[in-house]
This record gives structure tokens, C-alpha cells and sequence, in this order.
């Protein structure tokens, strides 16, 4: 009986090549079953009976989980695993894995580019060409800050922001990062300095944000970290929406508390209409879309797929993001 790999994610007819091309090469008897899910009910119908879950952004709820019969591996294609209830996973012998580095560079990037571009103003600048103004330097533009000799706070200590460290160095930025997790032997060897988190507010030109959504990072950054940053700082966020409690962003922008915003993420996705950044010139705005490049999400399918593979053949994923669940389940290294 061949194994079920469902895919919660895409419609019935979805061509996923790269997924299954990997399946093909593996040598596994499998069969891919895929449904765009909208319900807890939309994943139980699917999965019910599935040996393997591949999921982007659906939730699998404890209520979900309790009802799969089968199931030995659950895969996220990315980094964050906030859409998996890791306890009730665990607690049922559910393997789940995710592909850790995948987008480090592009997510790097592309918060430099949020950085560069709210600094510079270049979408107003860009704006104010096309309406057919031309004004002689500083005219409408300023204030207009500088960016080398500024100081770039990185909230949590990952990857990516141990990859965005090289890169604001070579621009002459001076790197603080706060991550109550991570060593600071560790933040000093790649290049930054080691800050409470009040600390960092206060003194960072740029607030640059790279945690994990968790009941401990919601919301975060509220009233009163927004009162610790500078009038004429940026707050840049990569992560997730939810770790900003937007009302709050938006007073003290409004209130001119902080400077300006590059988001490319936000508590509500996509935005209403009518939310007030859209229309707020001190805000950059793109659609979650910081992780994107072809080649990186080439990558990303194949791995998922092979993470799945793995476990089904007998082995540990590359990347566990459960280890717990070794009491329960016995897998080959």
C-alpha cells in the first residue's frame, strides 16, 4: 500500500513538480494528495488517513491532530512552525520538521532594502519624480538621516540577522542585537554587540525584527516600546505581524514618535482597505513577500519533500523541530 502525502496547501490540481520529482528519485511507494484547506474539517477529510502532512500556512490544530490515523511526519516550508500545535504533535508520536535556513539571504535582503529605502525616502523621492517635481537638494526631502555611522538594533539573533550583520557592516552601521537565547560570545562573534532590549530601543537608529511568533513575542512591541525608540528612528519588520500591536505602531507614527516603517508583514493579511498605513508616506509597504526569490523557493519544495521521505524511510528529518517526541518514536539517525 502506497504511503499519503498530503498537501494542505494547494488545490487538487496543483502541478508541484519540484515536490514531485523528489518523491520520484526517492524510491518511495507514495502517492501526493493535495487540497487547498480552509477548515480544520478541509485538513481532516484530506489528511485523515495520510503518512505525511506538507503544510505552508494552514493550522493544525490539537483538534486536527487527534484525528489523523496515520500520520507520522508533518513538514512547514519555511522557518516558522506557529501554524503546528507542537504539544498535541508530540504528544500523538507526530515528527515535525521545517527547513531552518531557508530564505536567510533573501529575508536579509530584503530588510536591508526596508532600511535603505525608508532612510533614503525612496518612495517618496520616486513618487515626487513621477507627479514631475525636481526640487534642488533638501527641498521636500528633509529632514533626510545618514546611514553609515548609525546603529541597527536586531530583535532576536537568528540566521537571518546574523546574516543582515555582515551586510550593515560593510554599509557602516554599528550592529546591537537583543535575543535572550542566544550567547553573547556567540552575537559578538558575528559581528554585533550584545543589548538588553530596552537598551537596544533606545539607542538604535534602526529597529530591525527577526523573532518567531510565540505567546511570548506577541505583541511584543506595544505603547511603551515604541516610546523607547528615537523620534528619528525606523522600525523595520521582516518576522511576523503579530509580534507589533499595530494600533500602537500606528499612534506613534502618527504621533511622530518614530520616524517611519518598512513592513513587509502585518496583523491583518492582506490588509483592509482602509487600514491608515497604506495612505502614510513615512511607511513602505510590501506583501509578505521579503522571503521570495525563484531559486529560493525551488529549494525550499525539494527540501520539504526530502525532510517527509526521510521520516518515512526511517529516519530523522535534518531538522527537528520536536525533539521530544524521541520518547515516543524510534527513528535511525
Amino acid at each position: 500500500m502506497p504511503y499519503i502525502i498530503a498537501h494542505v496547501d494547494a488545490p487538487p490540481d496543483a502541478l508541484l513538480p519540484d515536490e514531485r520529482d523528489v518523491l520520484a528519485r526517492s524510491g518511495l511507494d507514495a502517492q501526493l494528495v493535495c487540497k487547498r484547506c480552509q477548515s480544520e474539517e478541509d485538513v481532516i477529510e484530506l489528511a485523515r488517513d495520510a503518512d505525511a502532512i506538507l503544510d505552508i500556512h494552514t493550522s493544525i490544530t490539537r483538534r486536527v491532530i487527534e484525528k489523523l490515523r496515520r500520520c507520522k511526519v508533518m513538514v512547514r516550508y519555511g522557518i516558522g512552525v506557529d501554524s503546528f500545535d507542537i504539544p498535541a504533535a508530540t504528544e500523538h508520536g507526530i515528527v515535525l520538521a521545517n527547513v531552518p535556513d531557508f530564505c536567510m539571504e533573501e529575508v536579509s535582503n530584503h530588510a536591508l532594502l526596508l532600511l535603505l529605502a525608508c532612510a533614503k525616502k525612496l518612495t517618496k523621492l520616486n513618487a515626487m519624480v513621477r507627479a514631475g517635481g525636481w526640487q534642488s537638494m533638501g527641498q521636500g526631502i528633509s529632514p533626510m538621516g545618514t546611514i553609515h555611522g548609525q546603529t541597527l538594533g536586531l530583535v532576536a539573533f537568528g540566521k537571518i540577522p546574523r546574516a543582515l550583520v555582515g551586510k550593515a557592516r560593510a554599509l557602516g552601521l554599528y550592529c546591537l542585537a537583543y535575543d535572550p537565547y542566544v550567547d553573547e560570545e556567540t552575537v559578538r562573534r558575528y559581528g554585533a554587540e550584545p543589548a538588553r532590549f530596552e537598551e537596544l530601543l533606545a539607542q538604535a537608529d534602526y529597529v530591525s525584527v527577526h523573532t518567531p511568533l510565540s505567546e511570548d513575542t506577541r505583541r511584543m512591541f506595544g505603547e511603551r516600546e515604541f516610546r523607547l525608540m528615537k523620534p528619528t528612528a525606523f522600525f523595520i519588520n521582516t518576522a511576523r505581524g503579530k509580534v507589533v500591536d499595530e494600533a500602537a505602531l500606528l499612534r506613534a507614527l502618527q504621533e511622530g514618535r518614530i520616524a517611519g516603517a518598512g513592513l513587509d508583514v502585518l496583523e491583518e493579511e492582506p490588509p483592509a482597505r482602509d487600514n491608515p498605513l497604506l495612505s502614510m508616506d513615512n511607511v513602505i509597504l510590501t506583501p509578505h513577500s521579503a522571503s521570495y526569490s525563484d531559486a529560493a523557493f525551488a529549494e525550499l519544495r525539494r527540501r520539504v519533500v526530502q525532510e517527509a521521505v526521510r521520516v518515512l524511510k526511517g529516519y530523522w528529518p535534518r531538522s527537528l523541530v520536536n525533539p521530544a517526541v524521541k520518547e515516543r518514536v524510534k527513528l535511525r539517525p
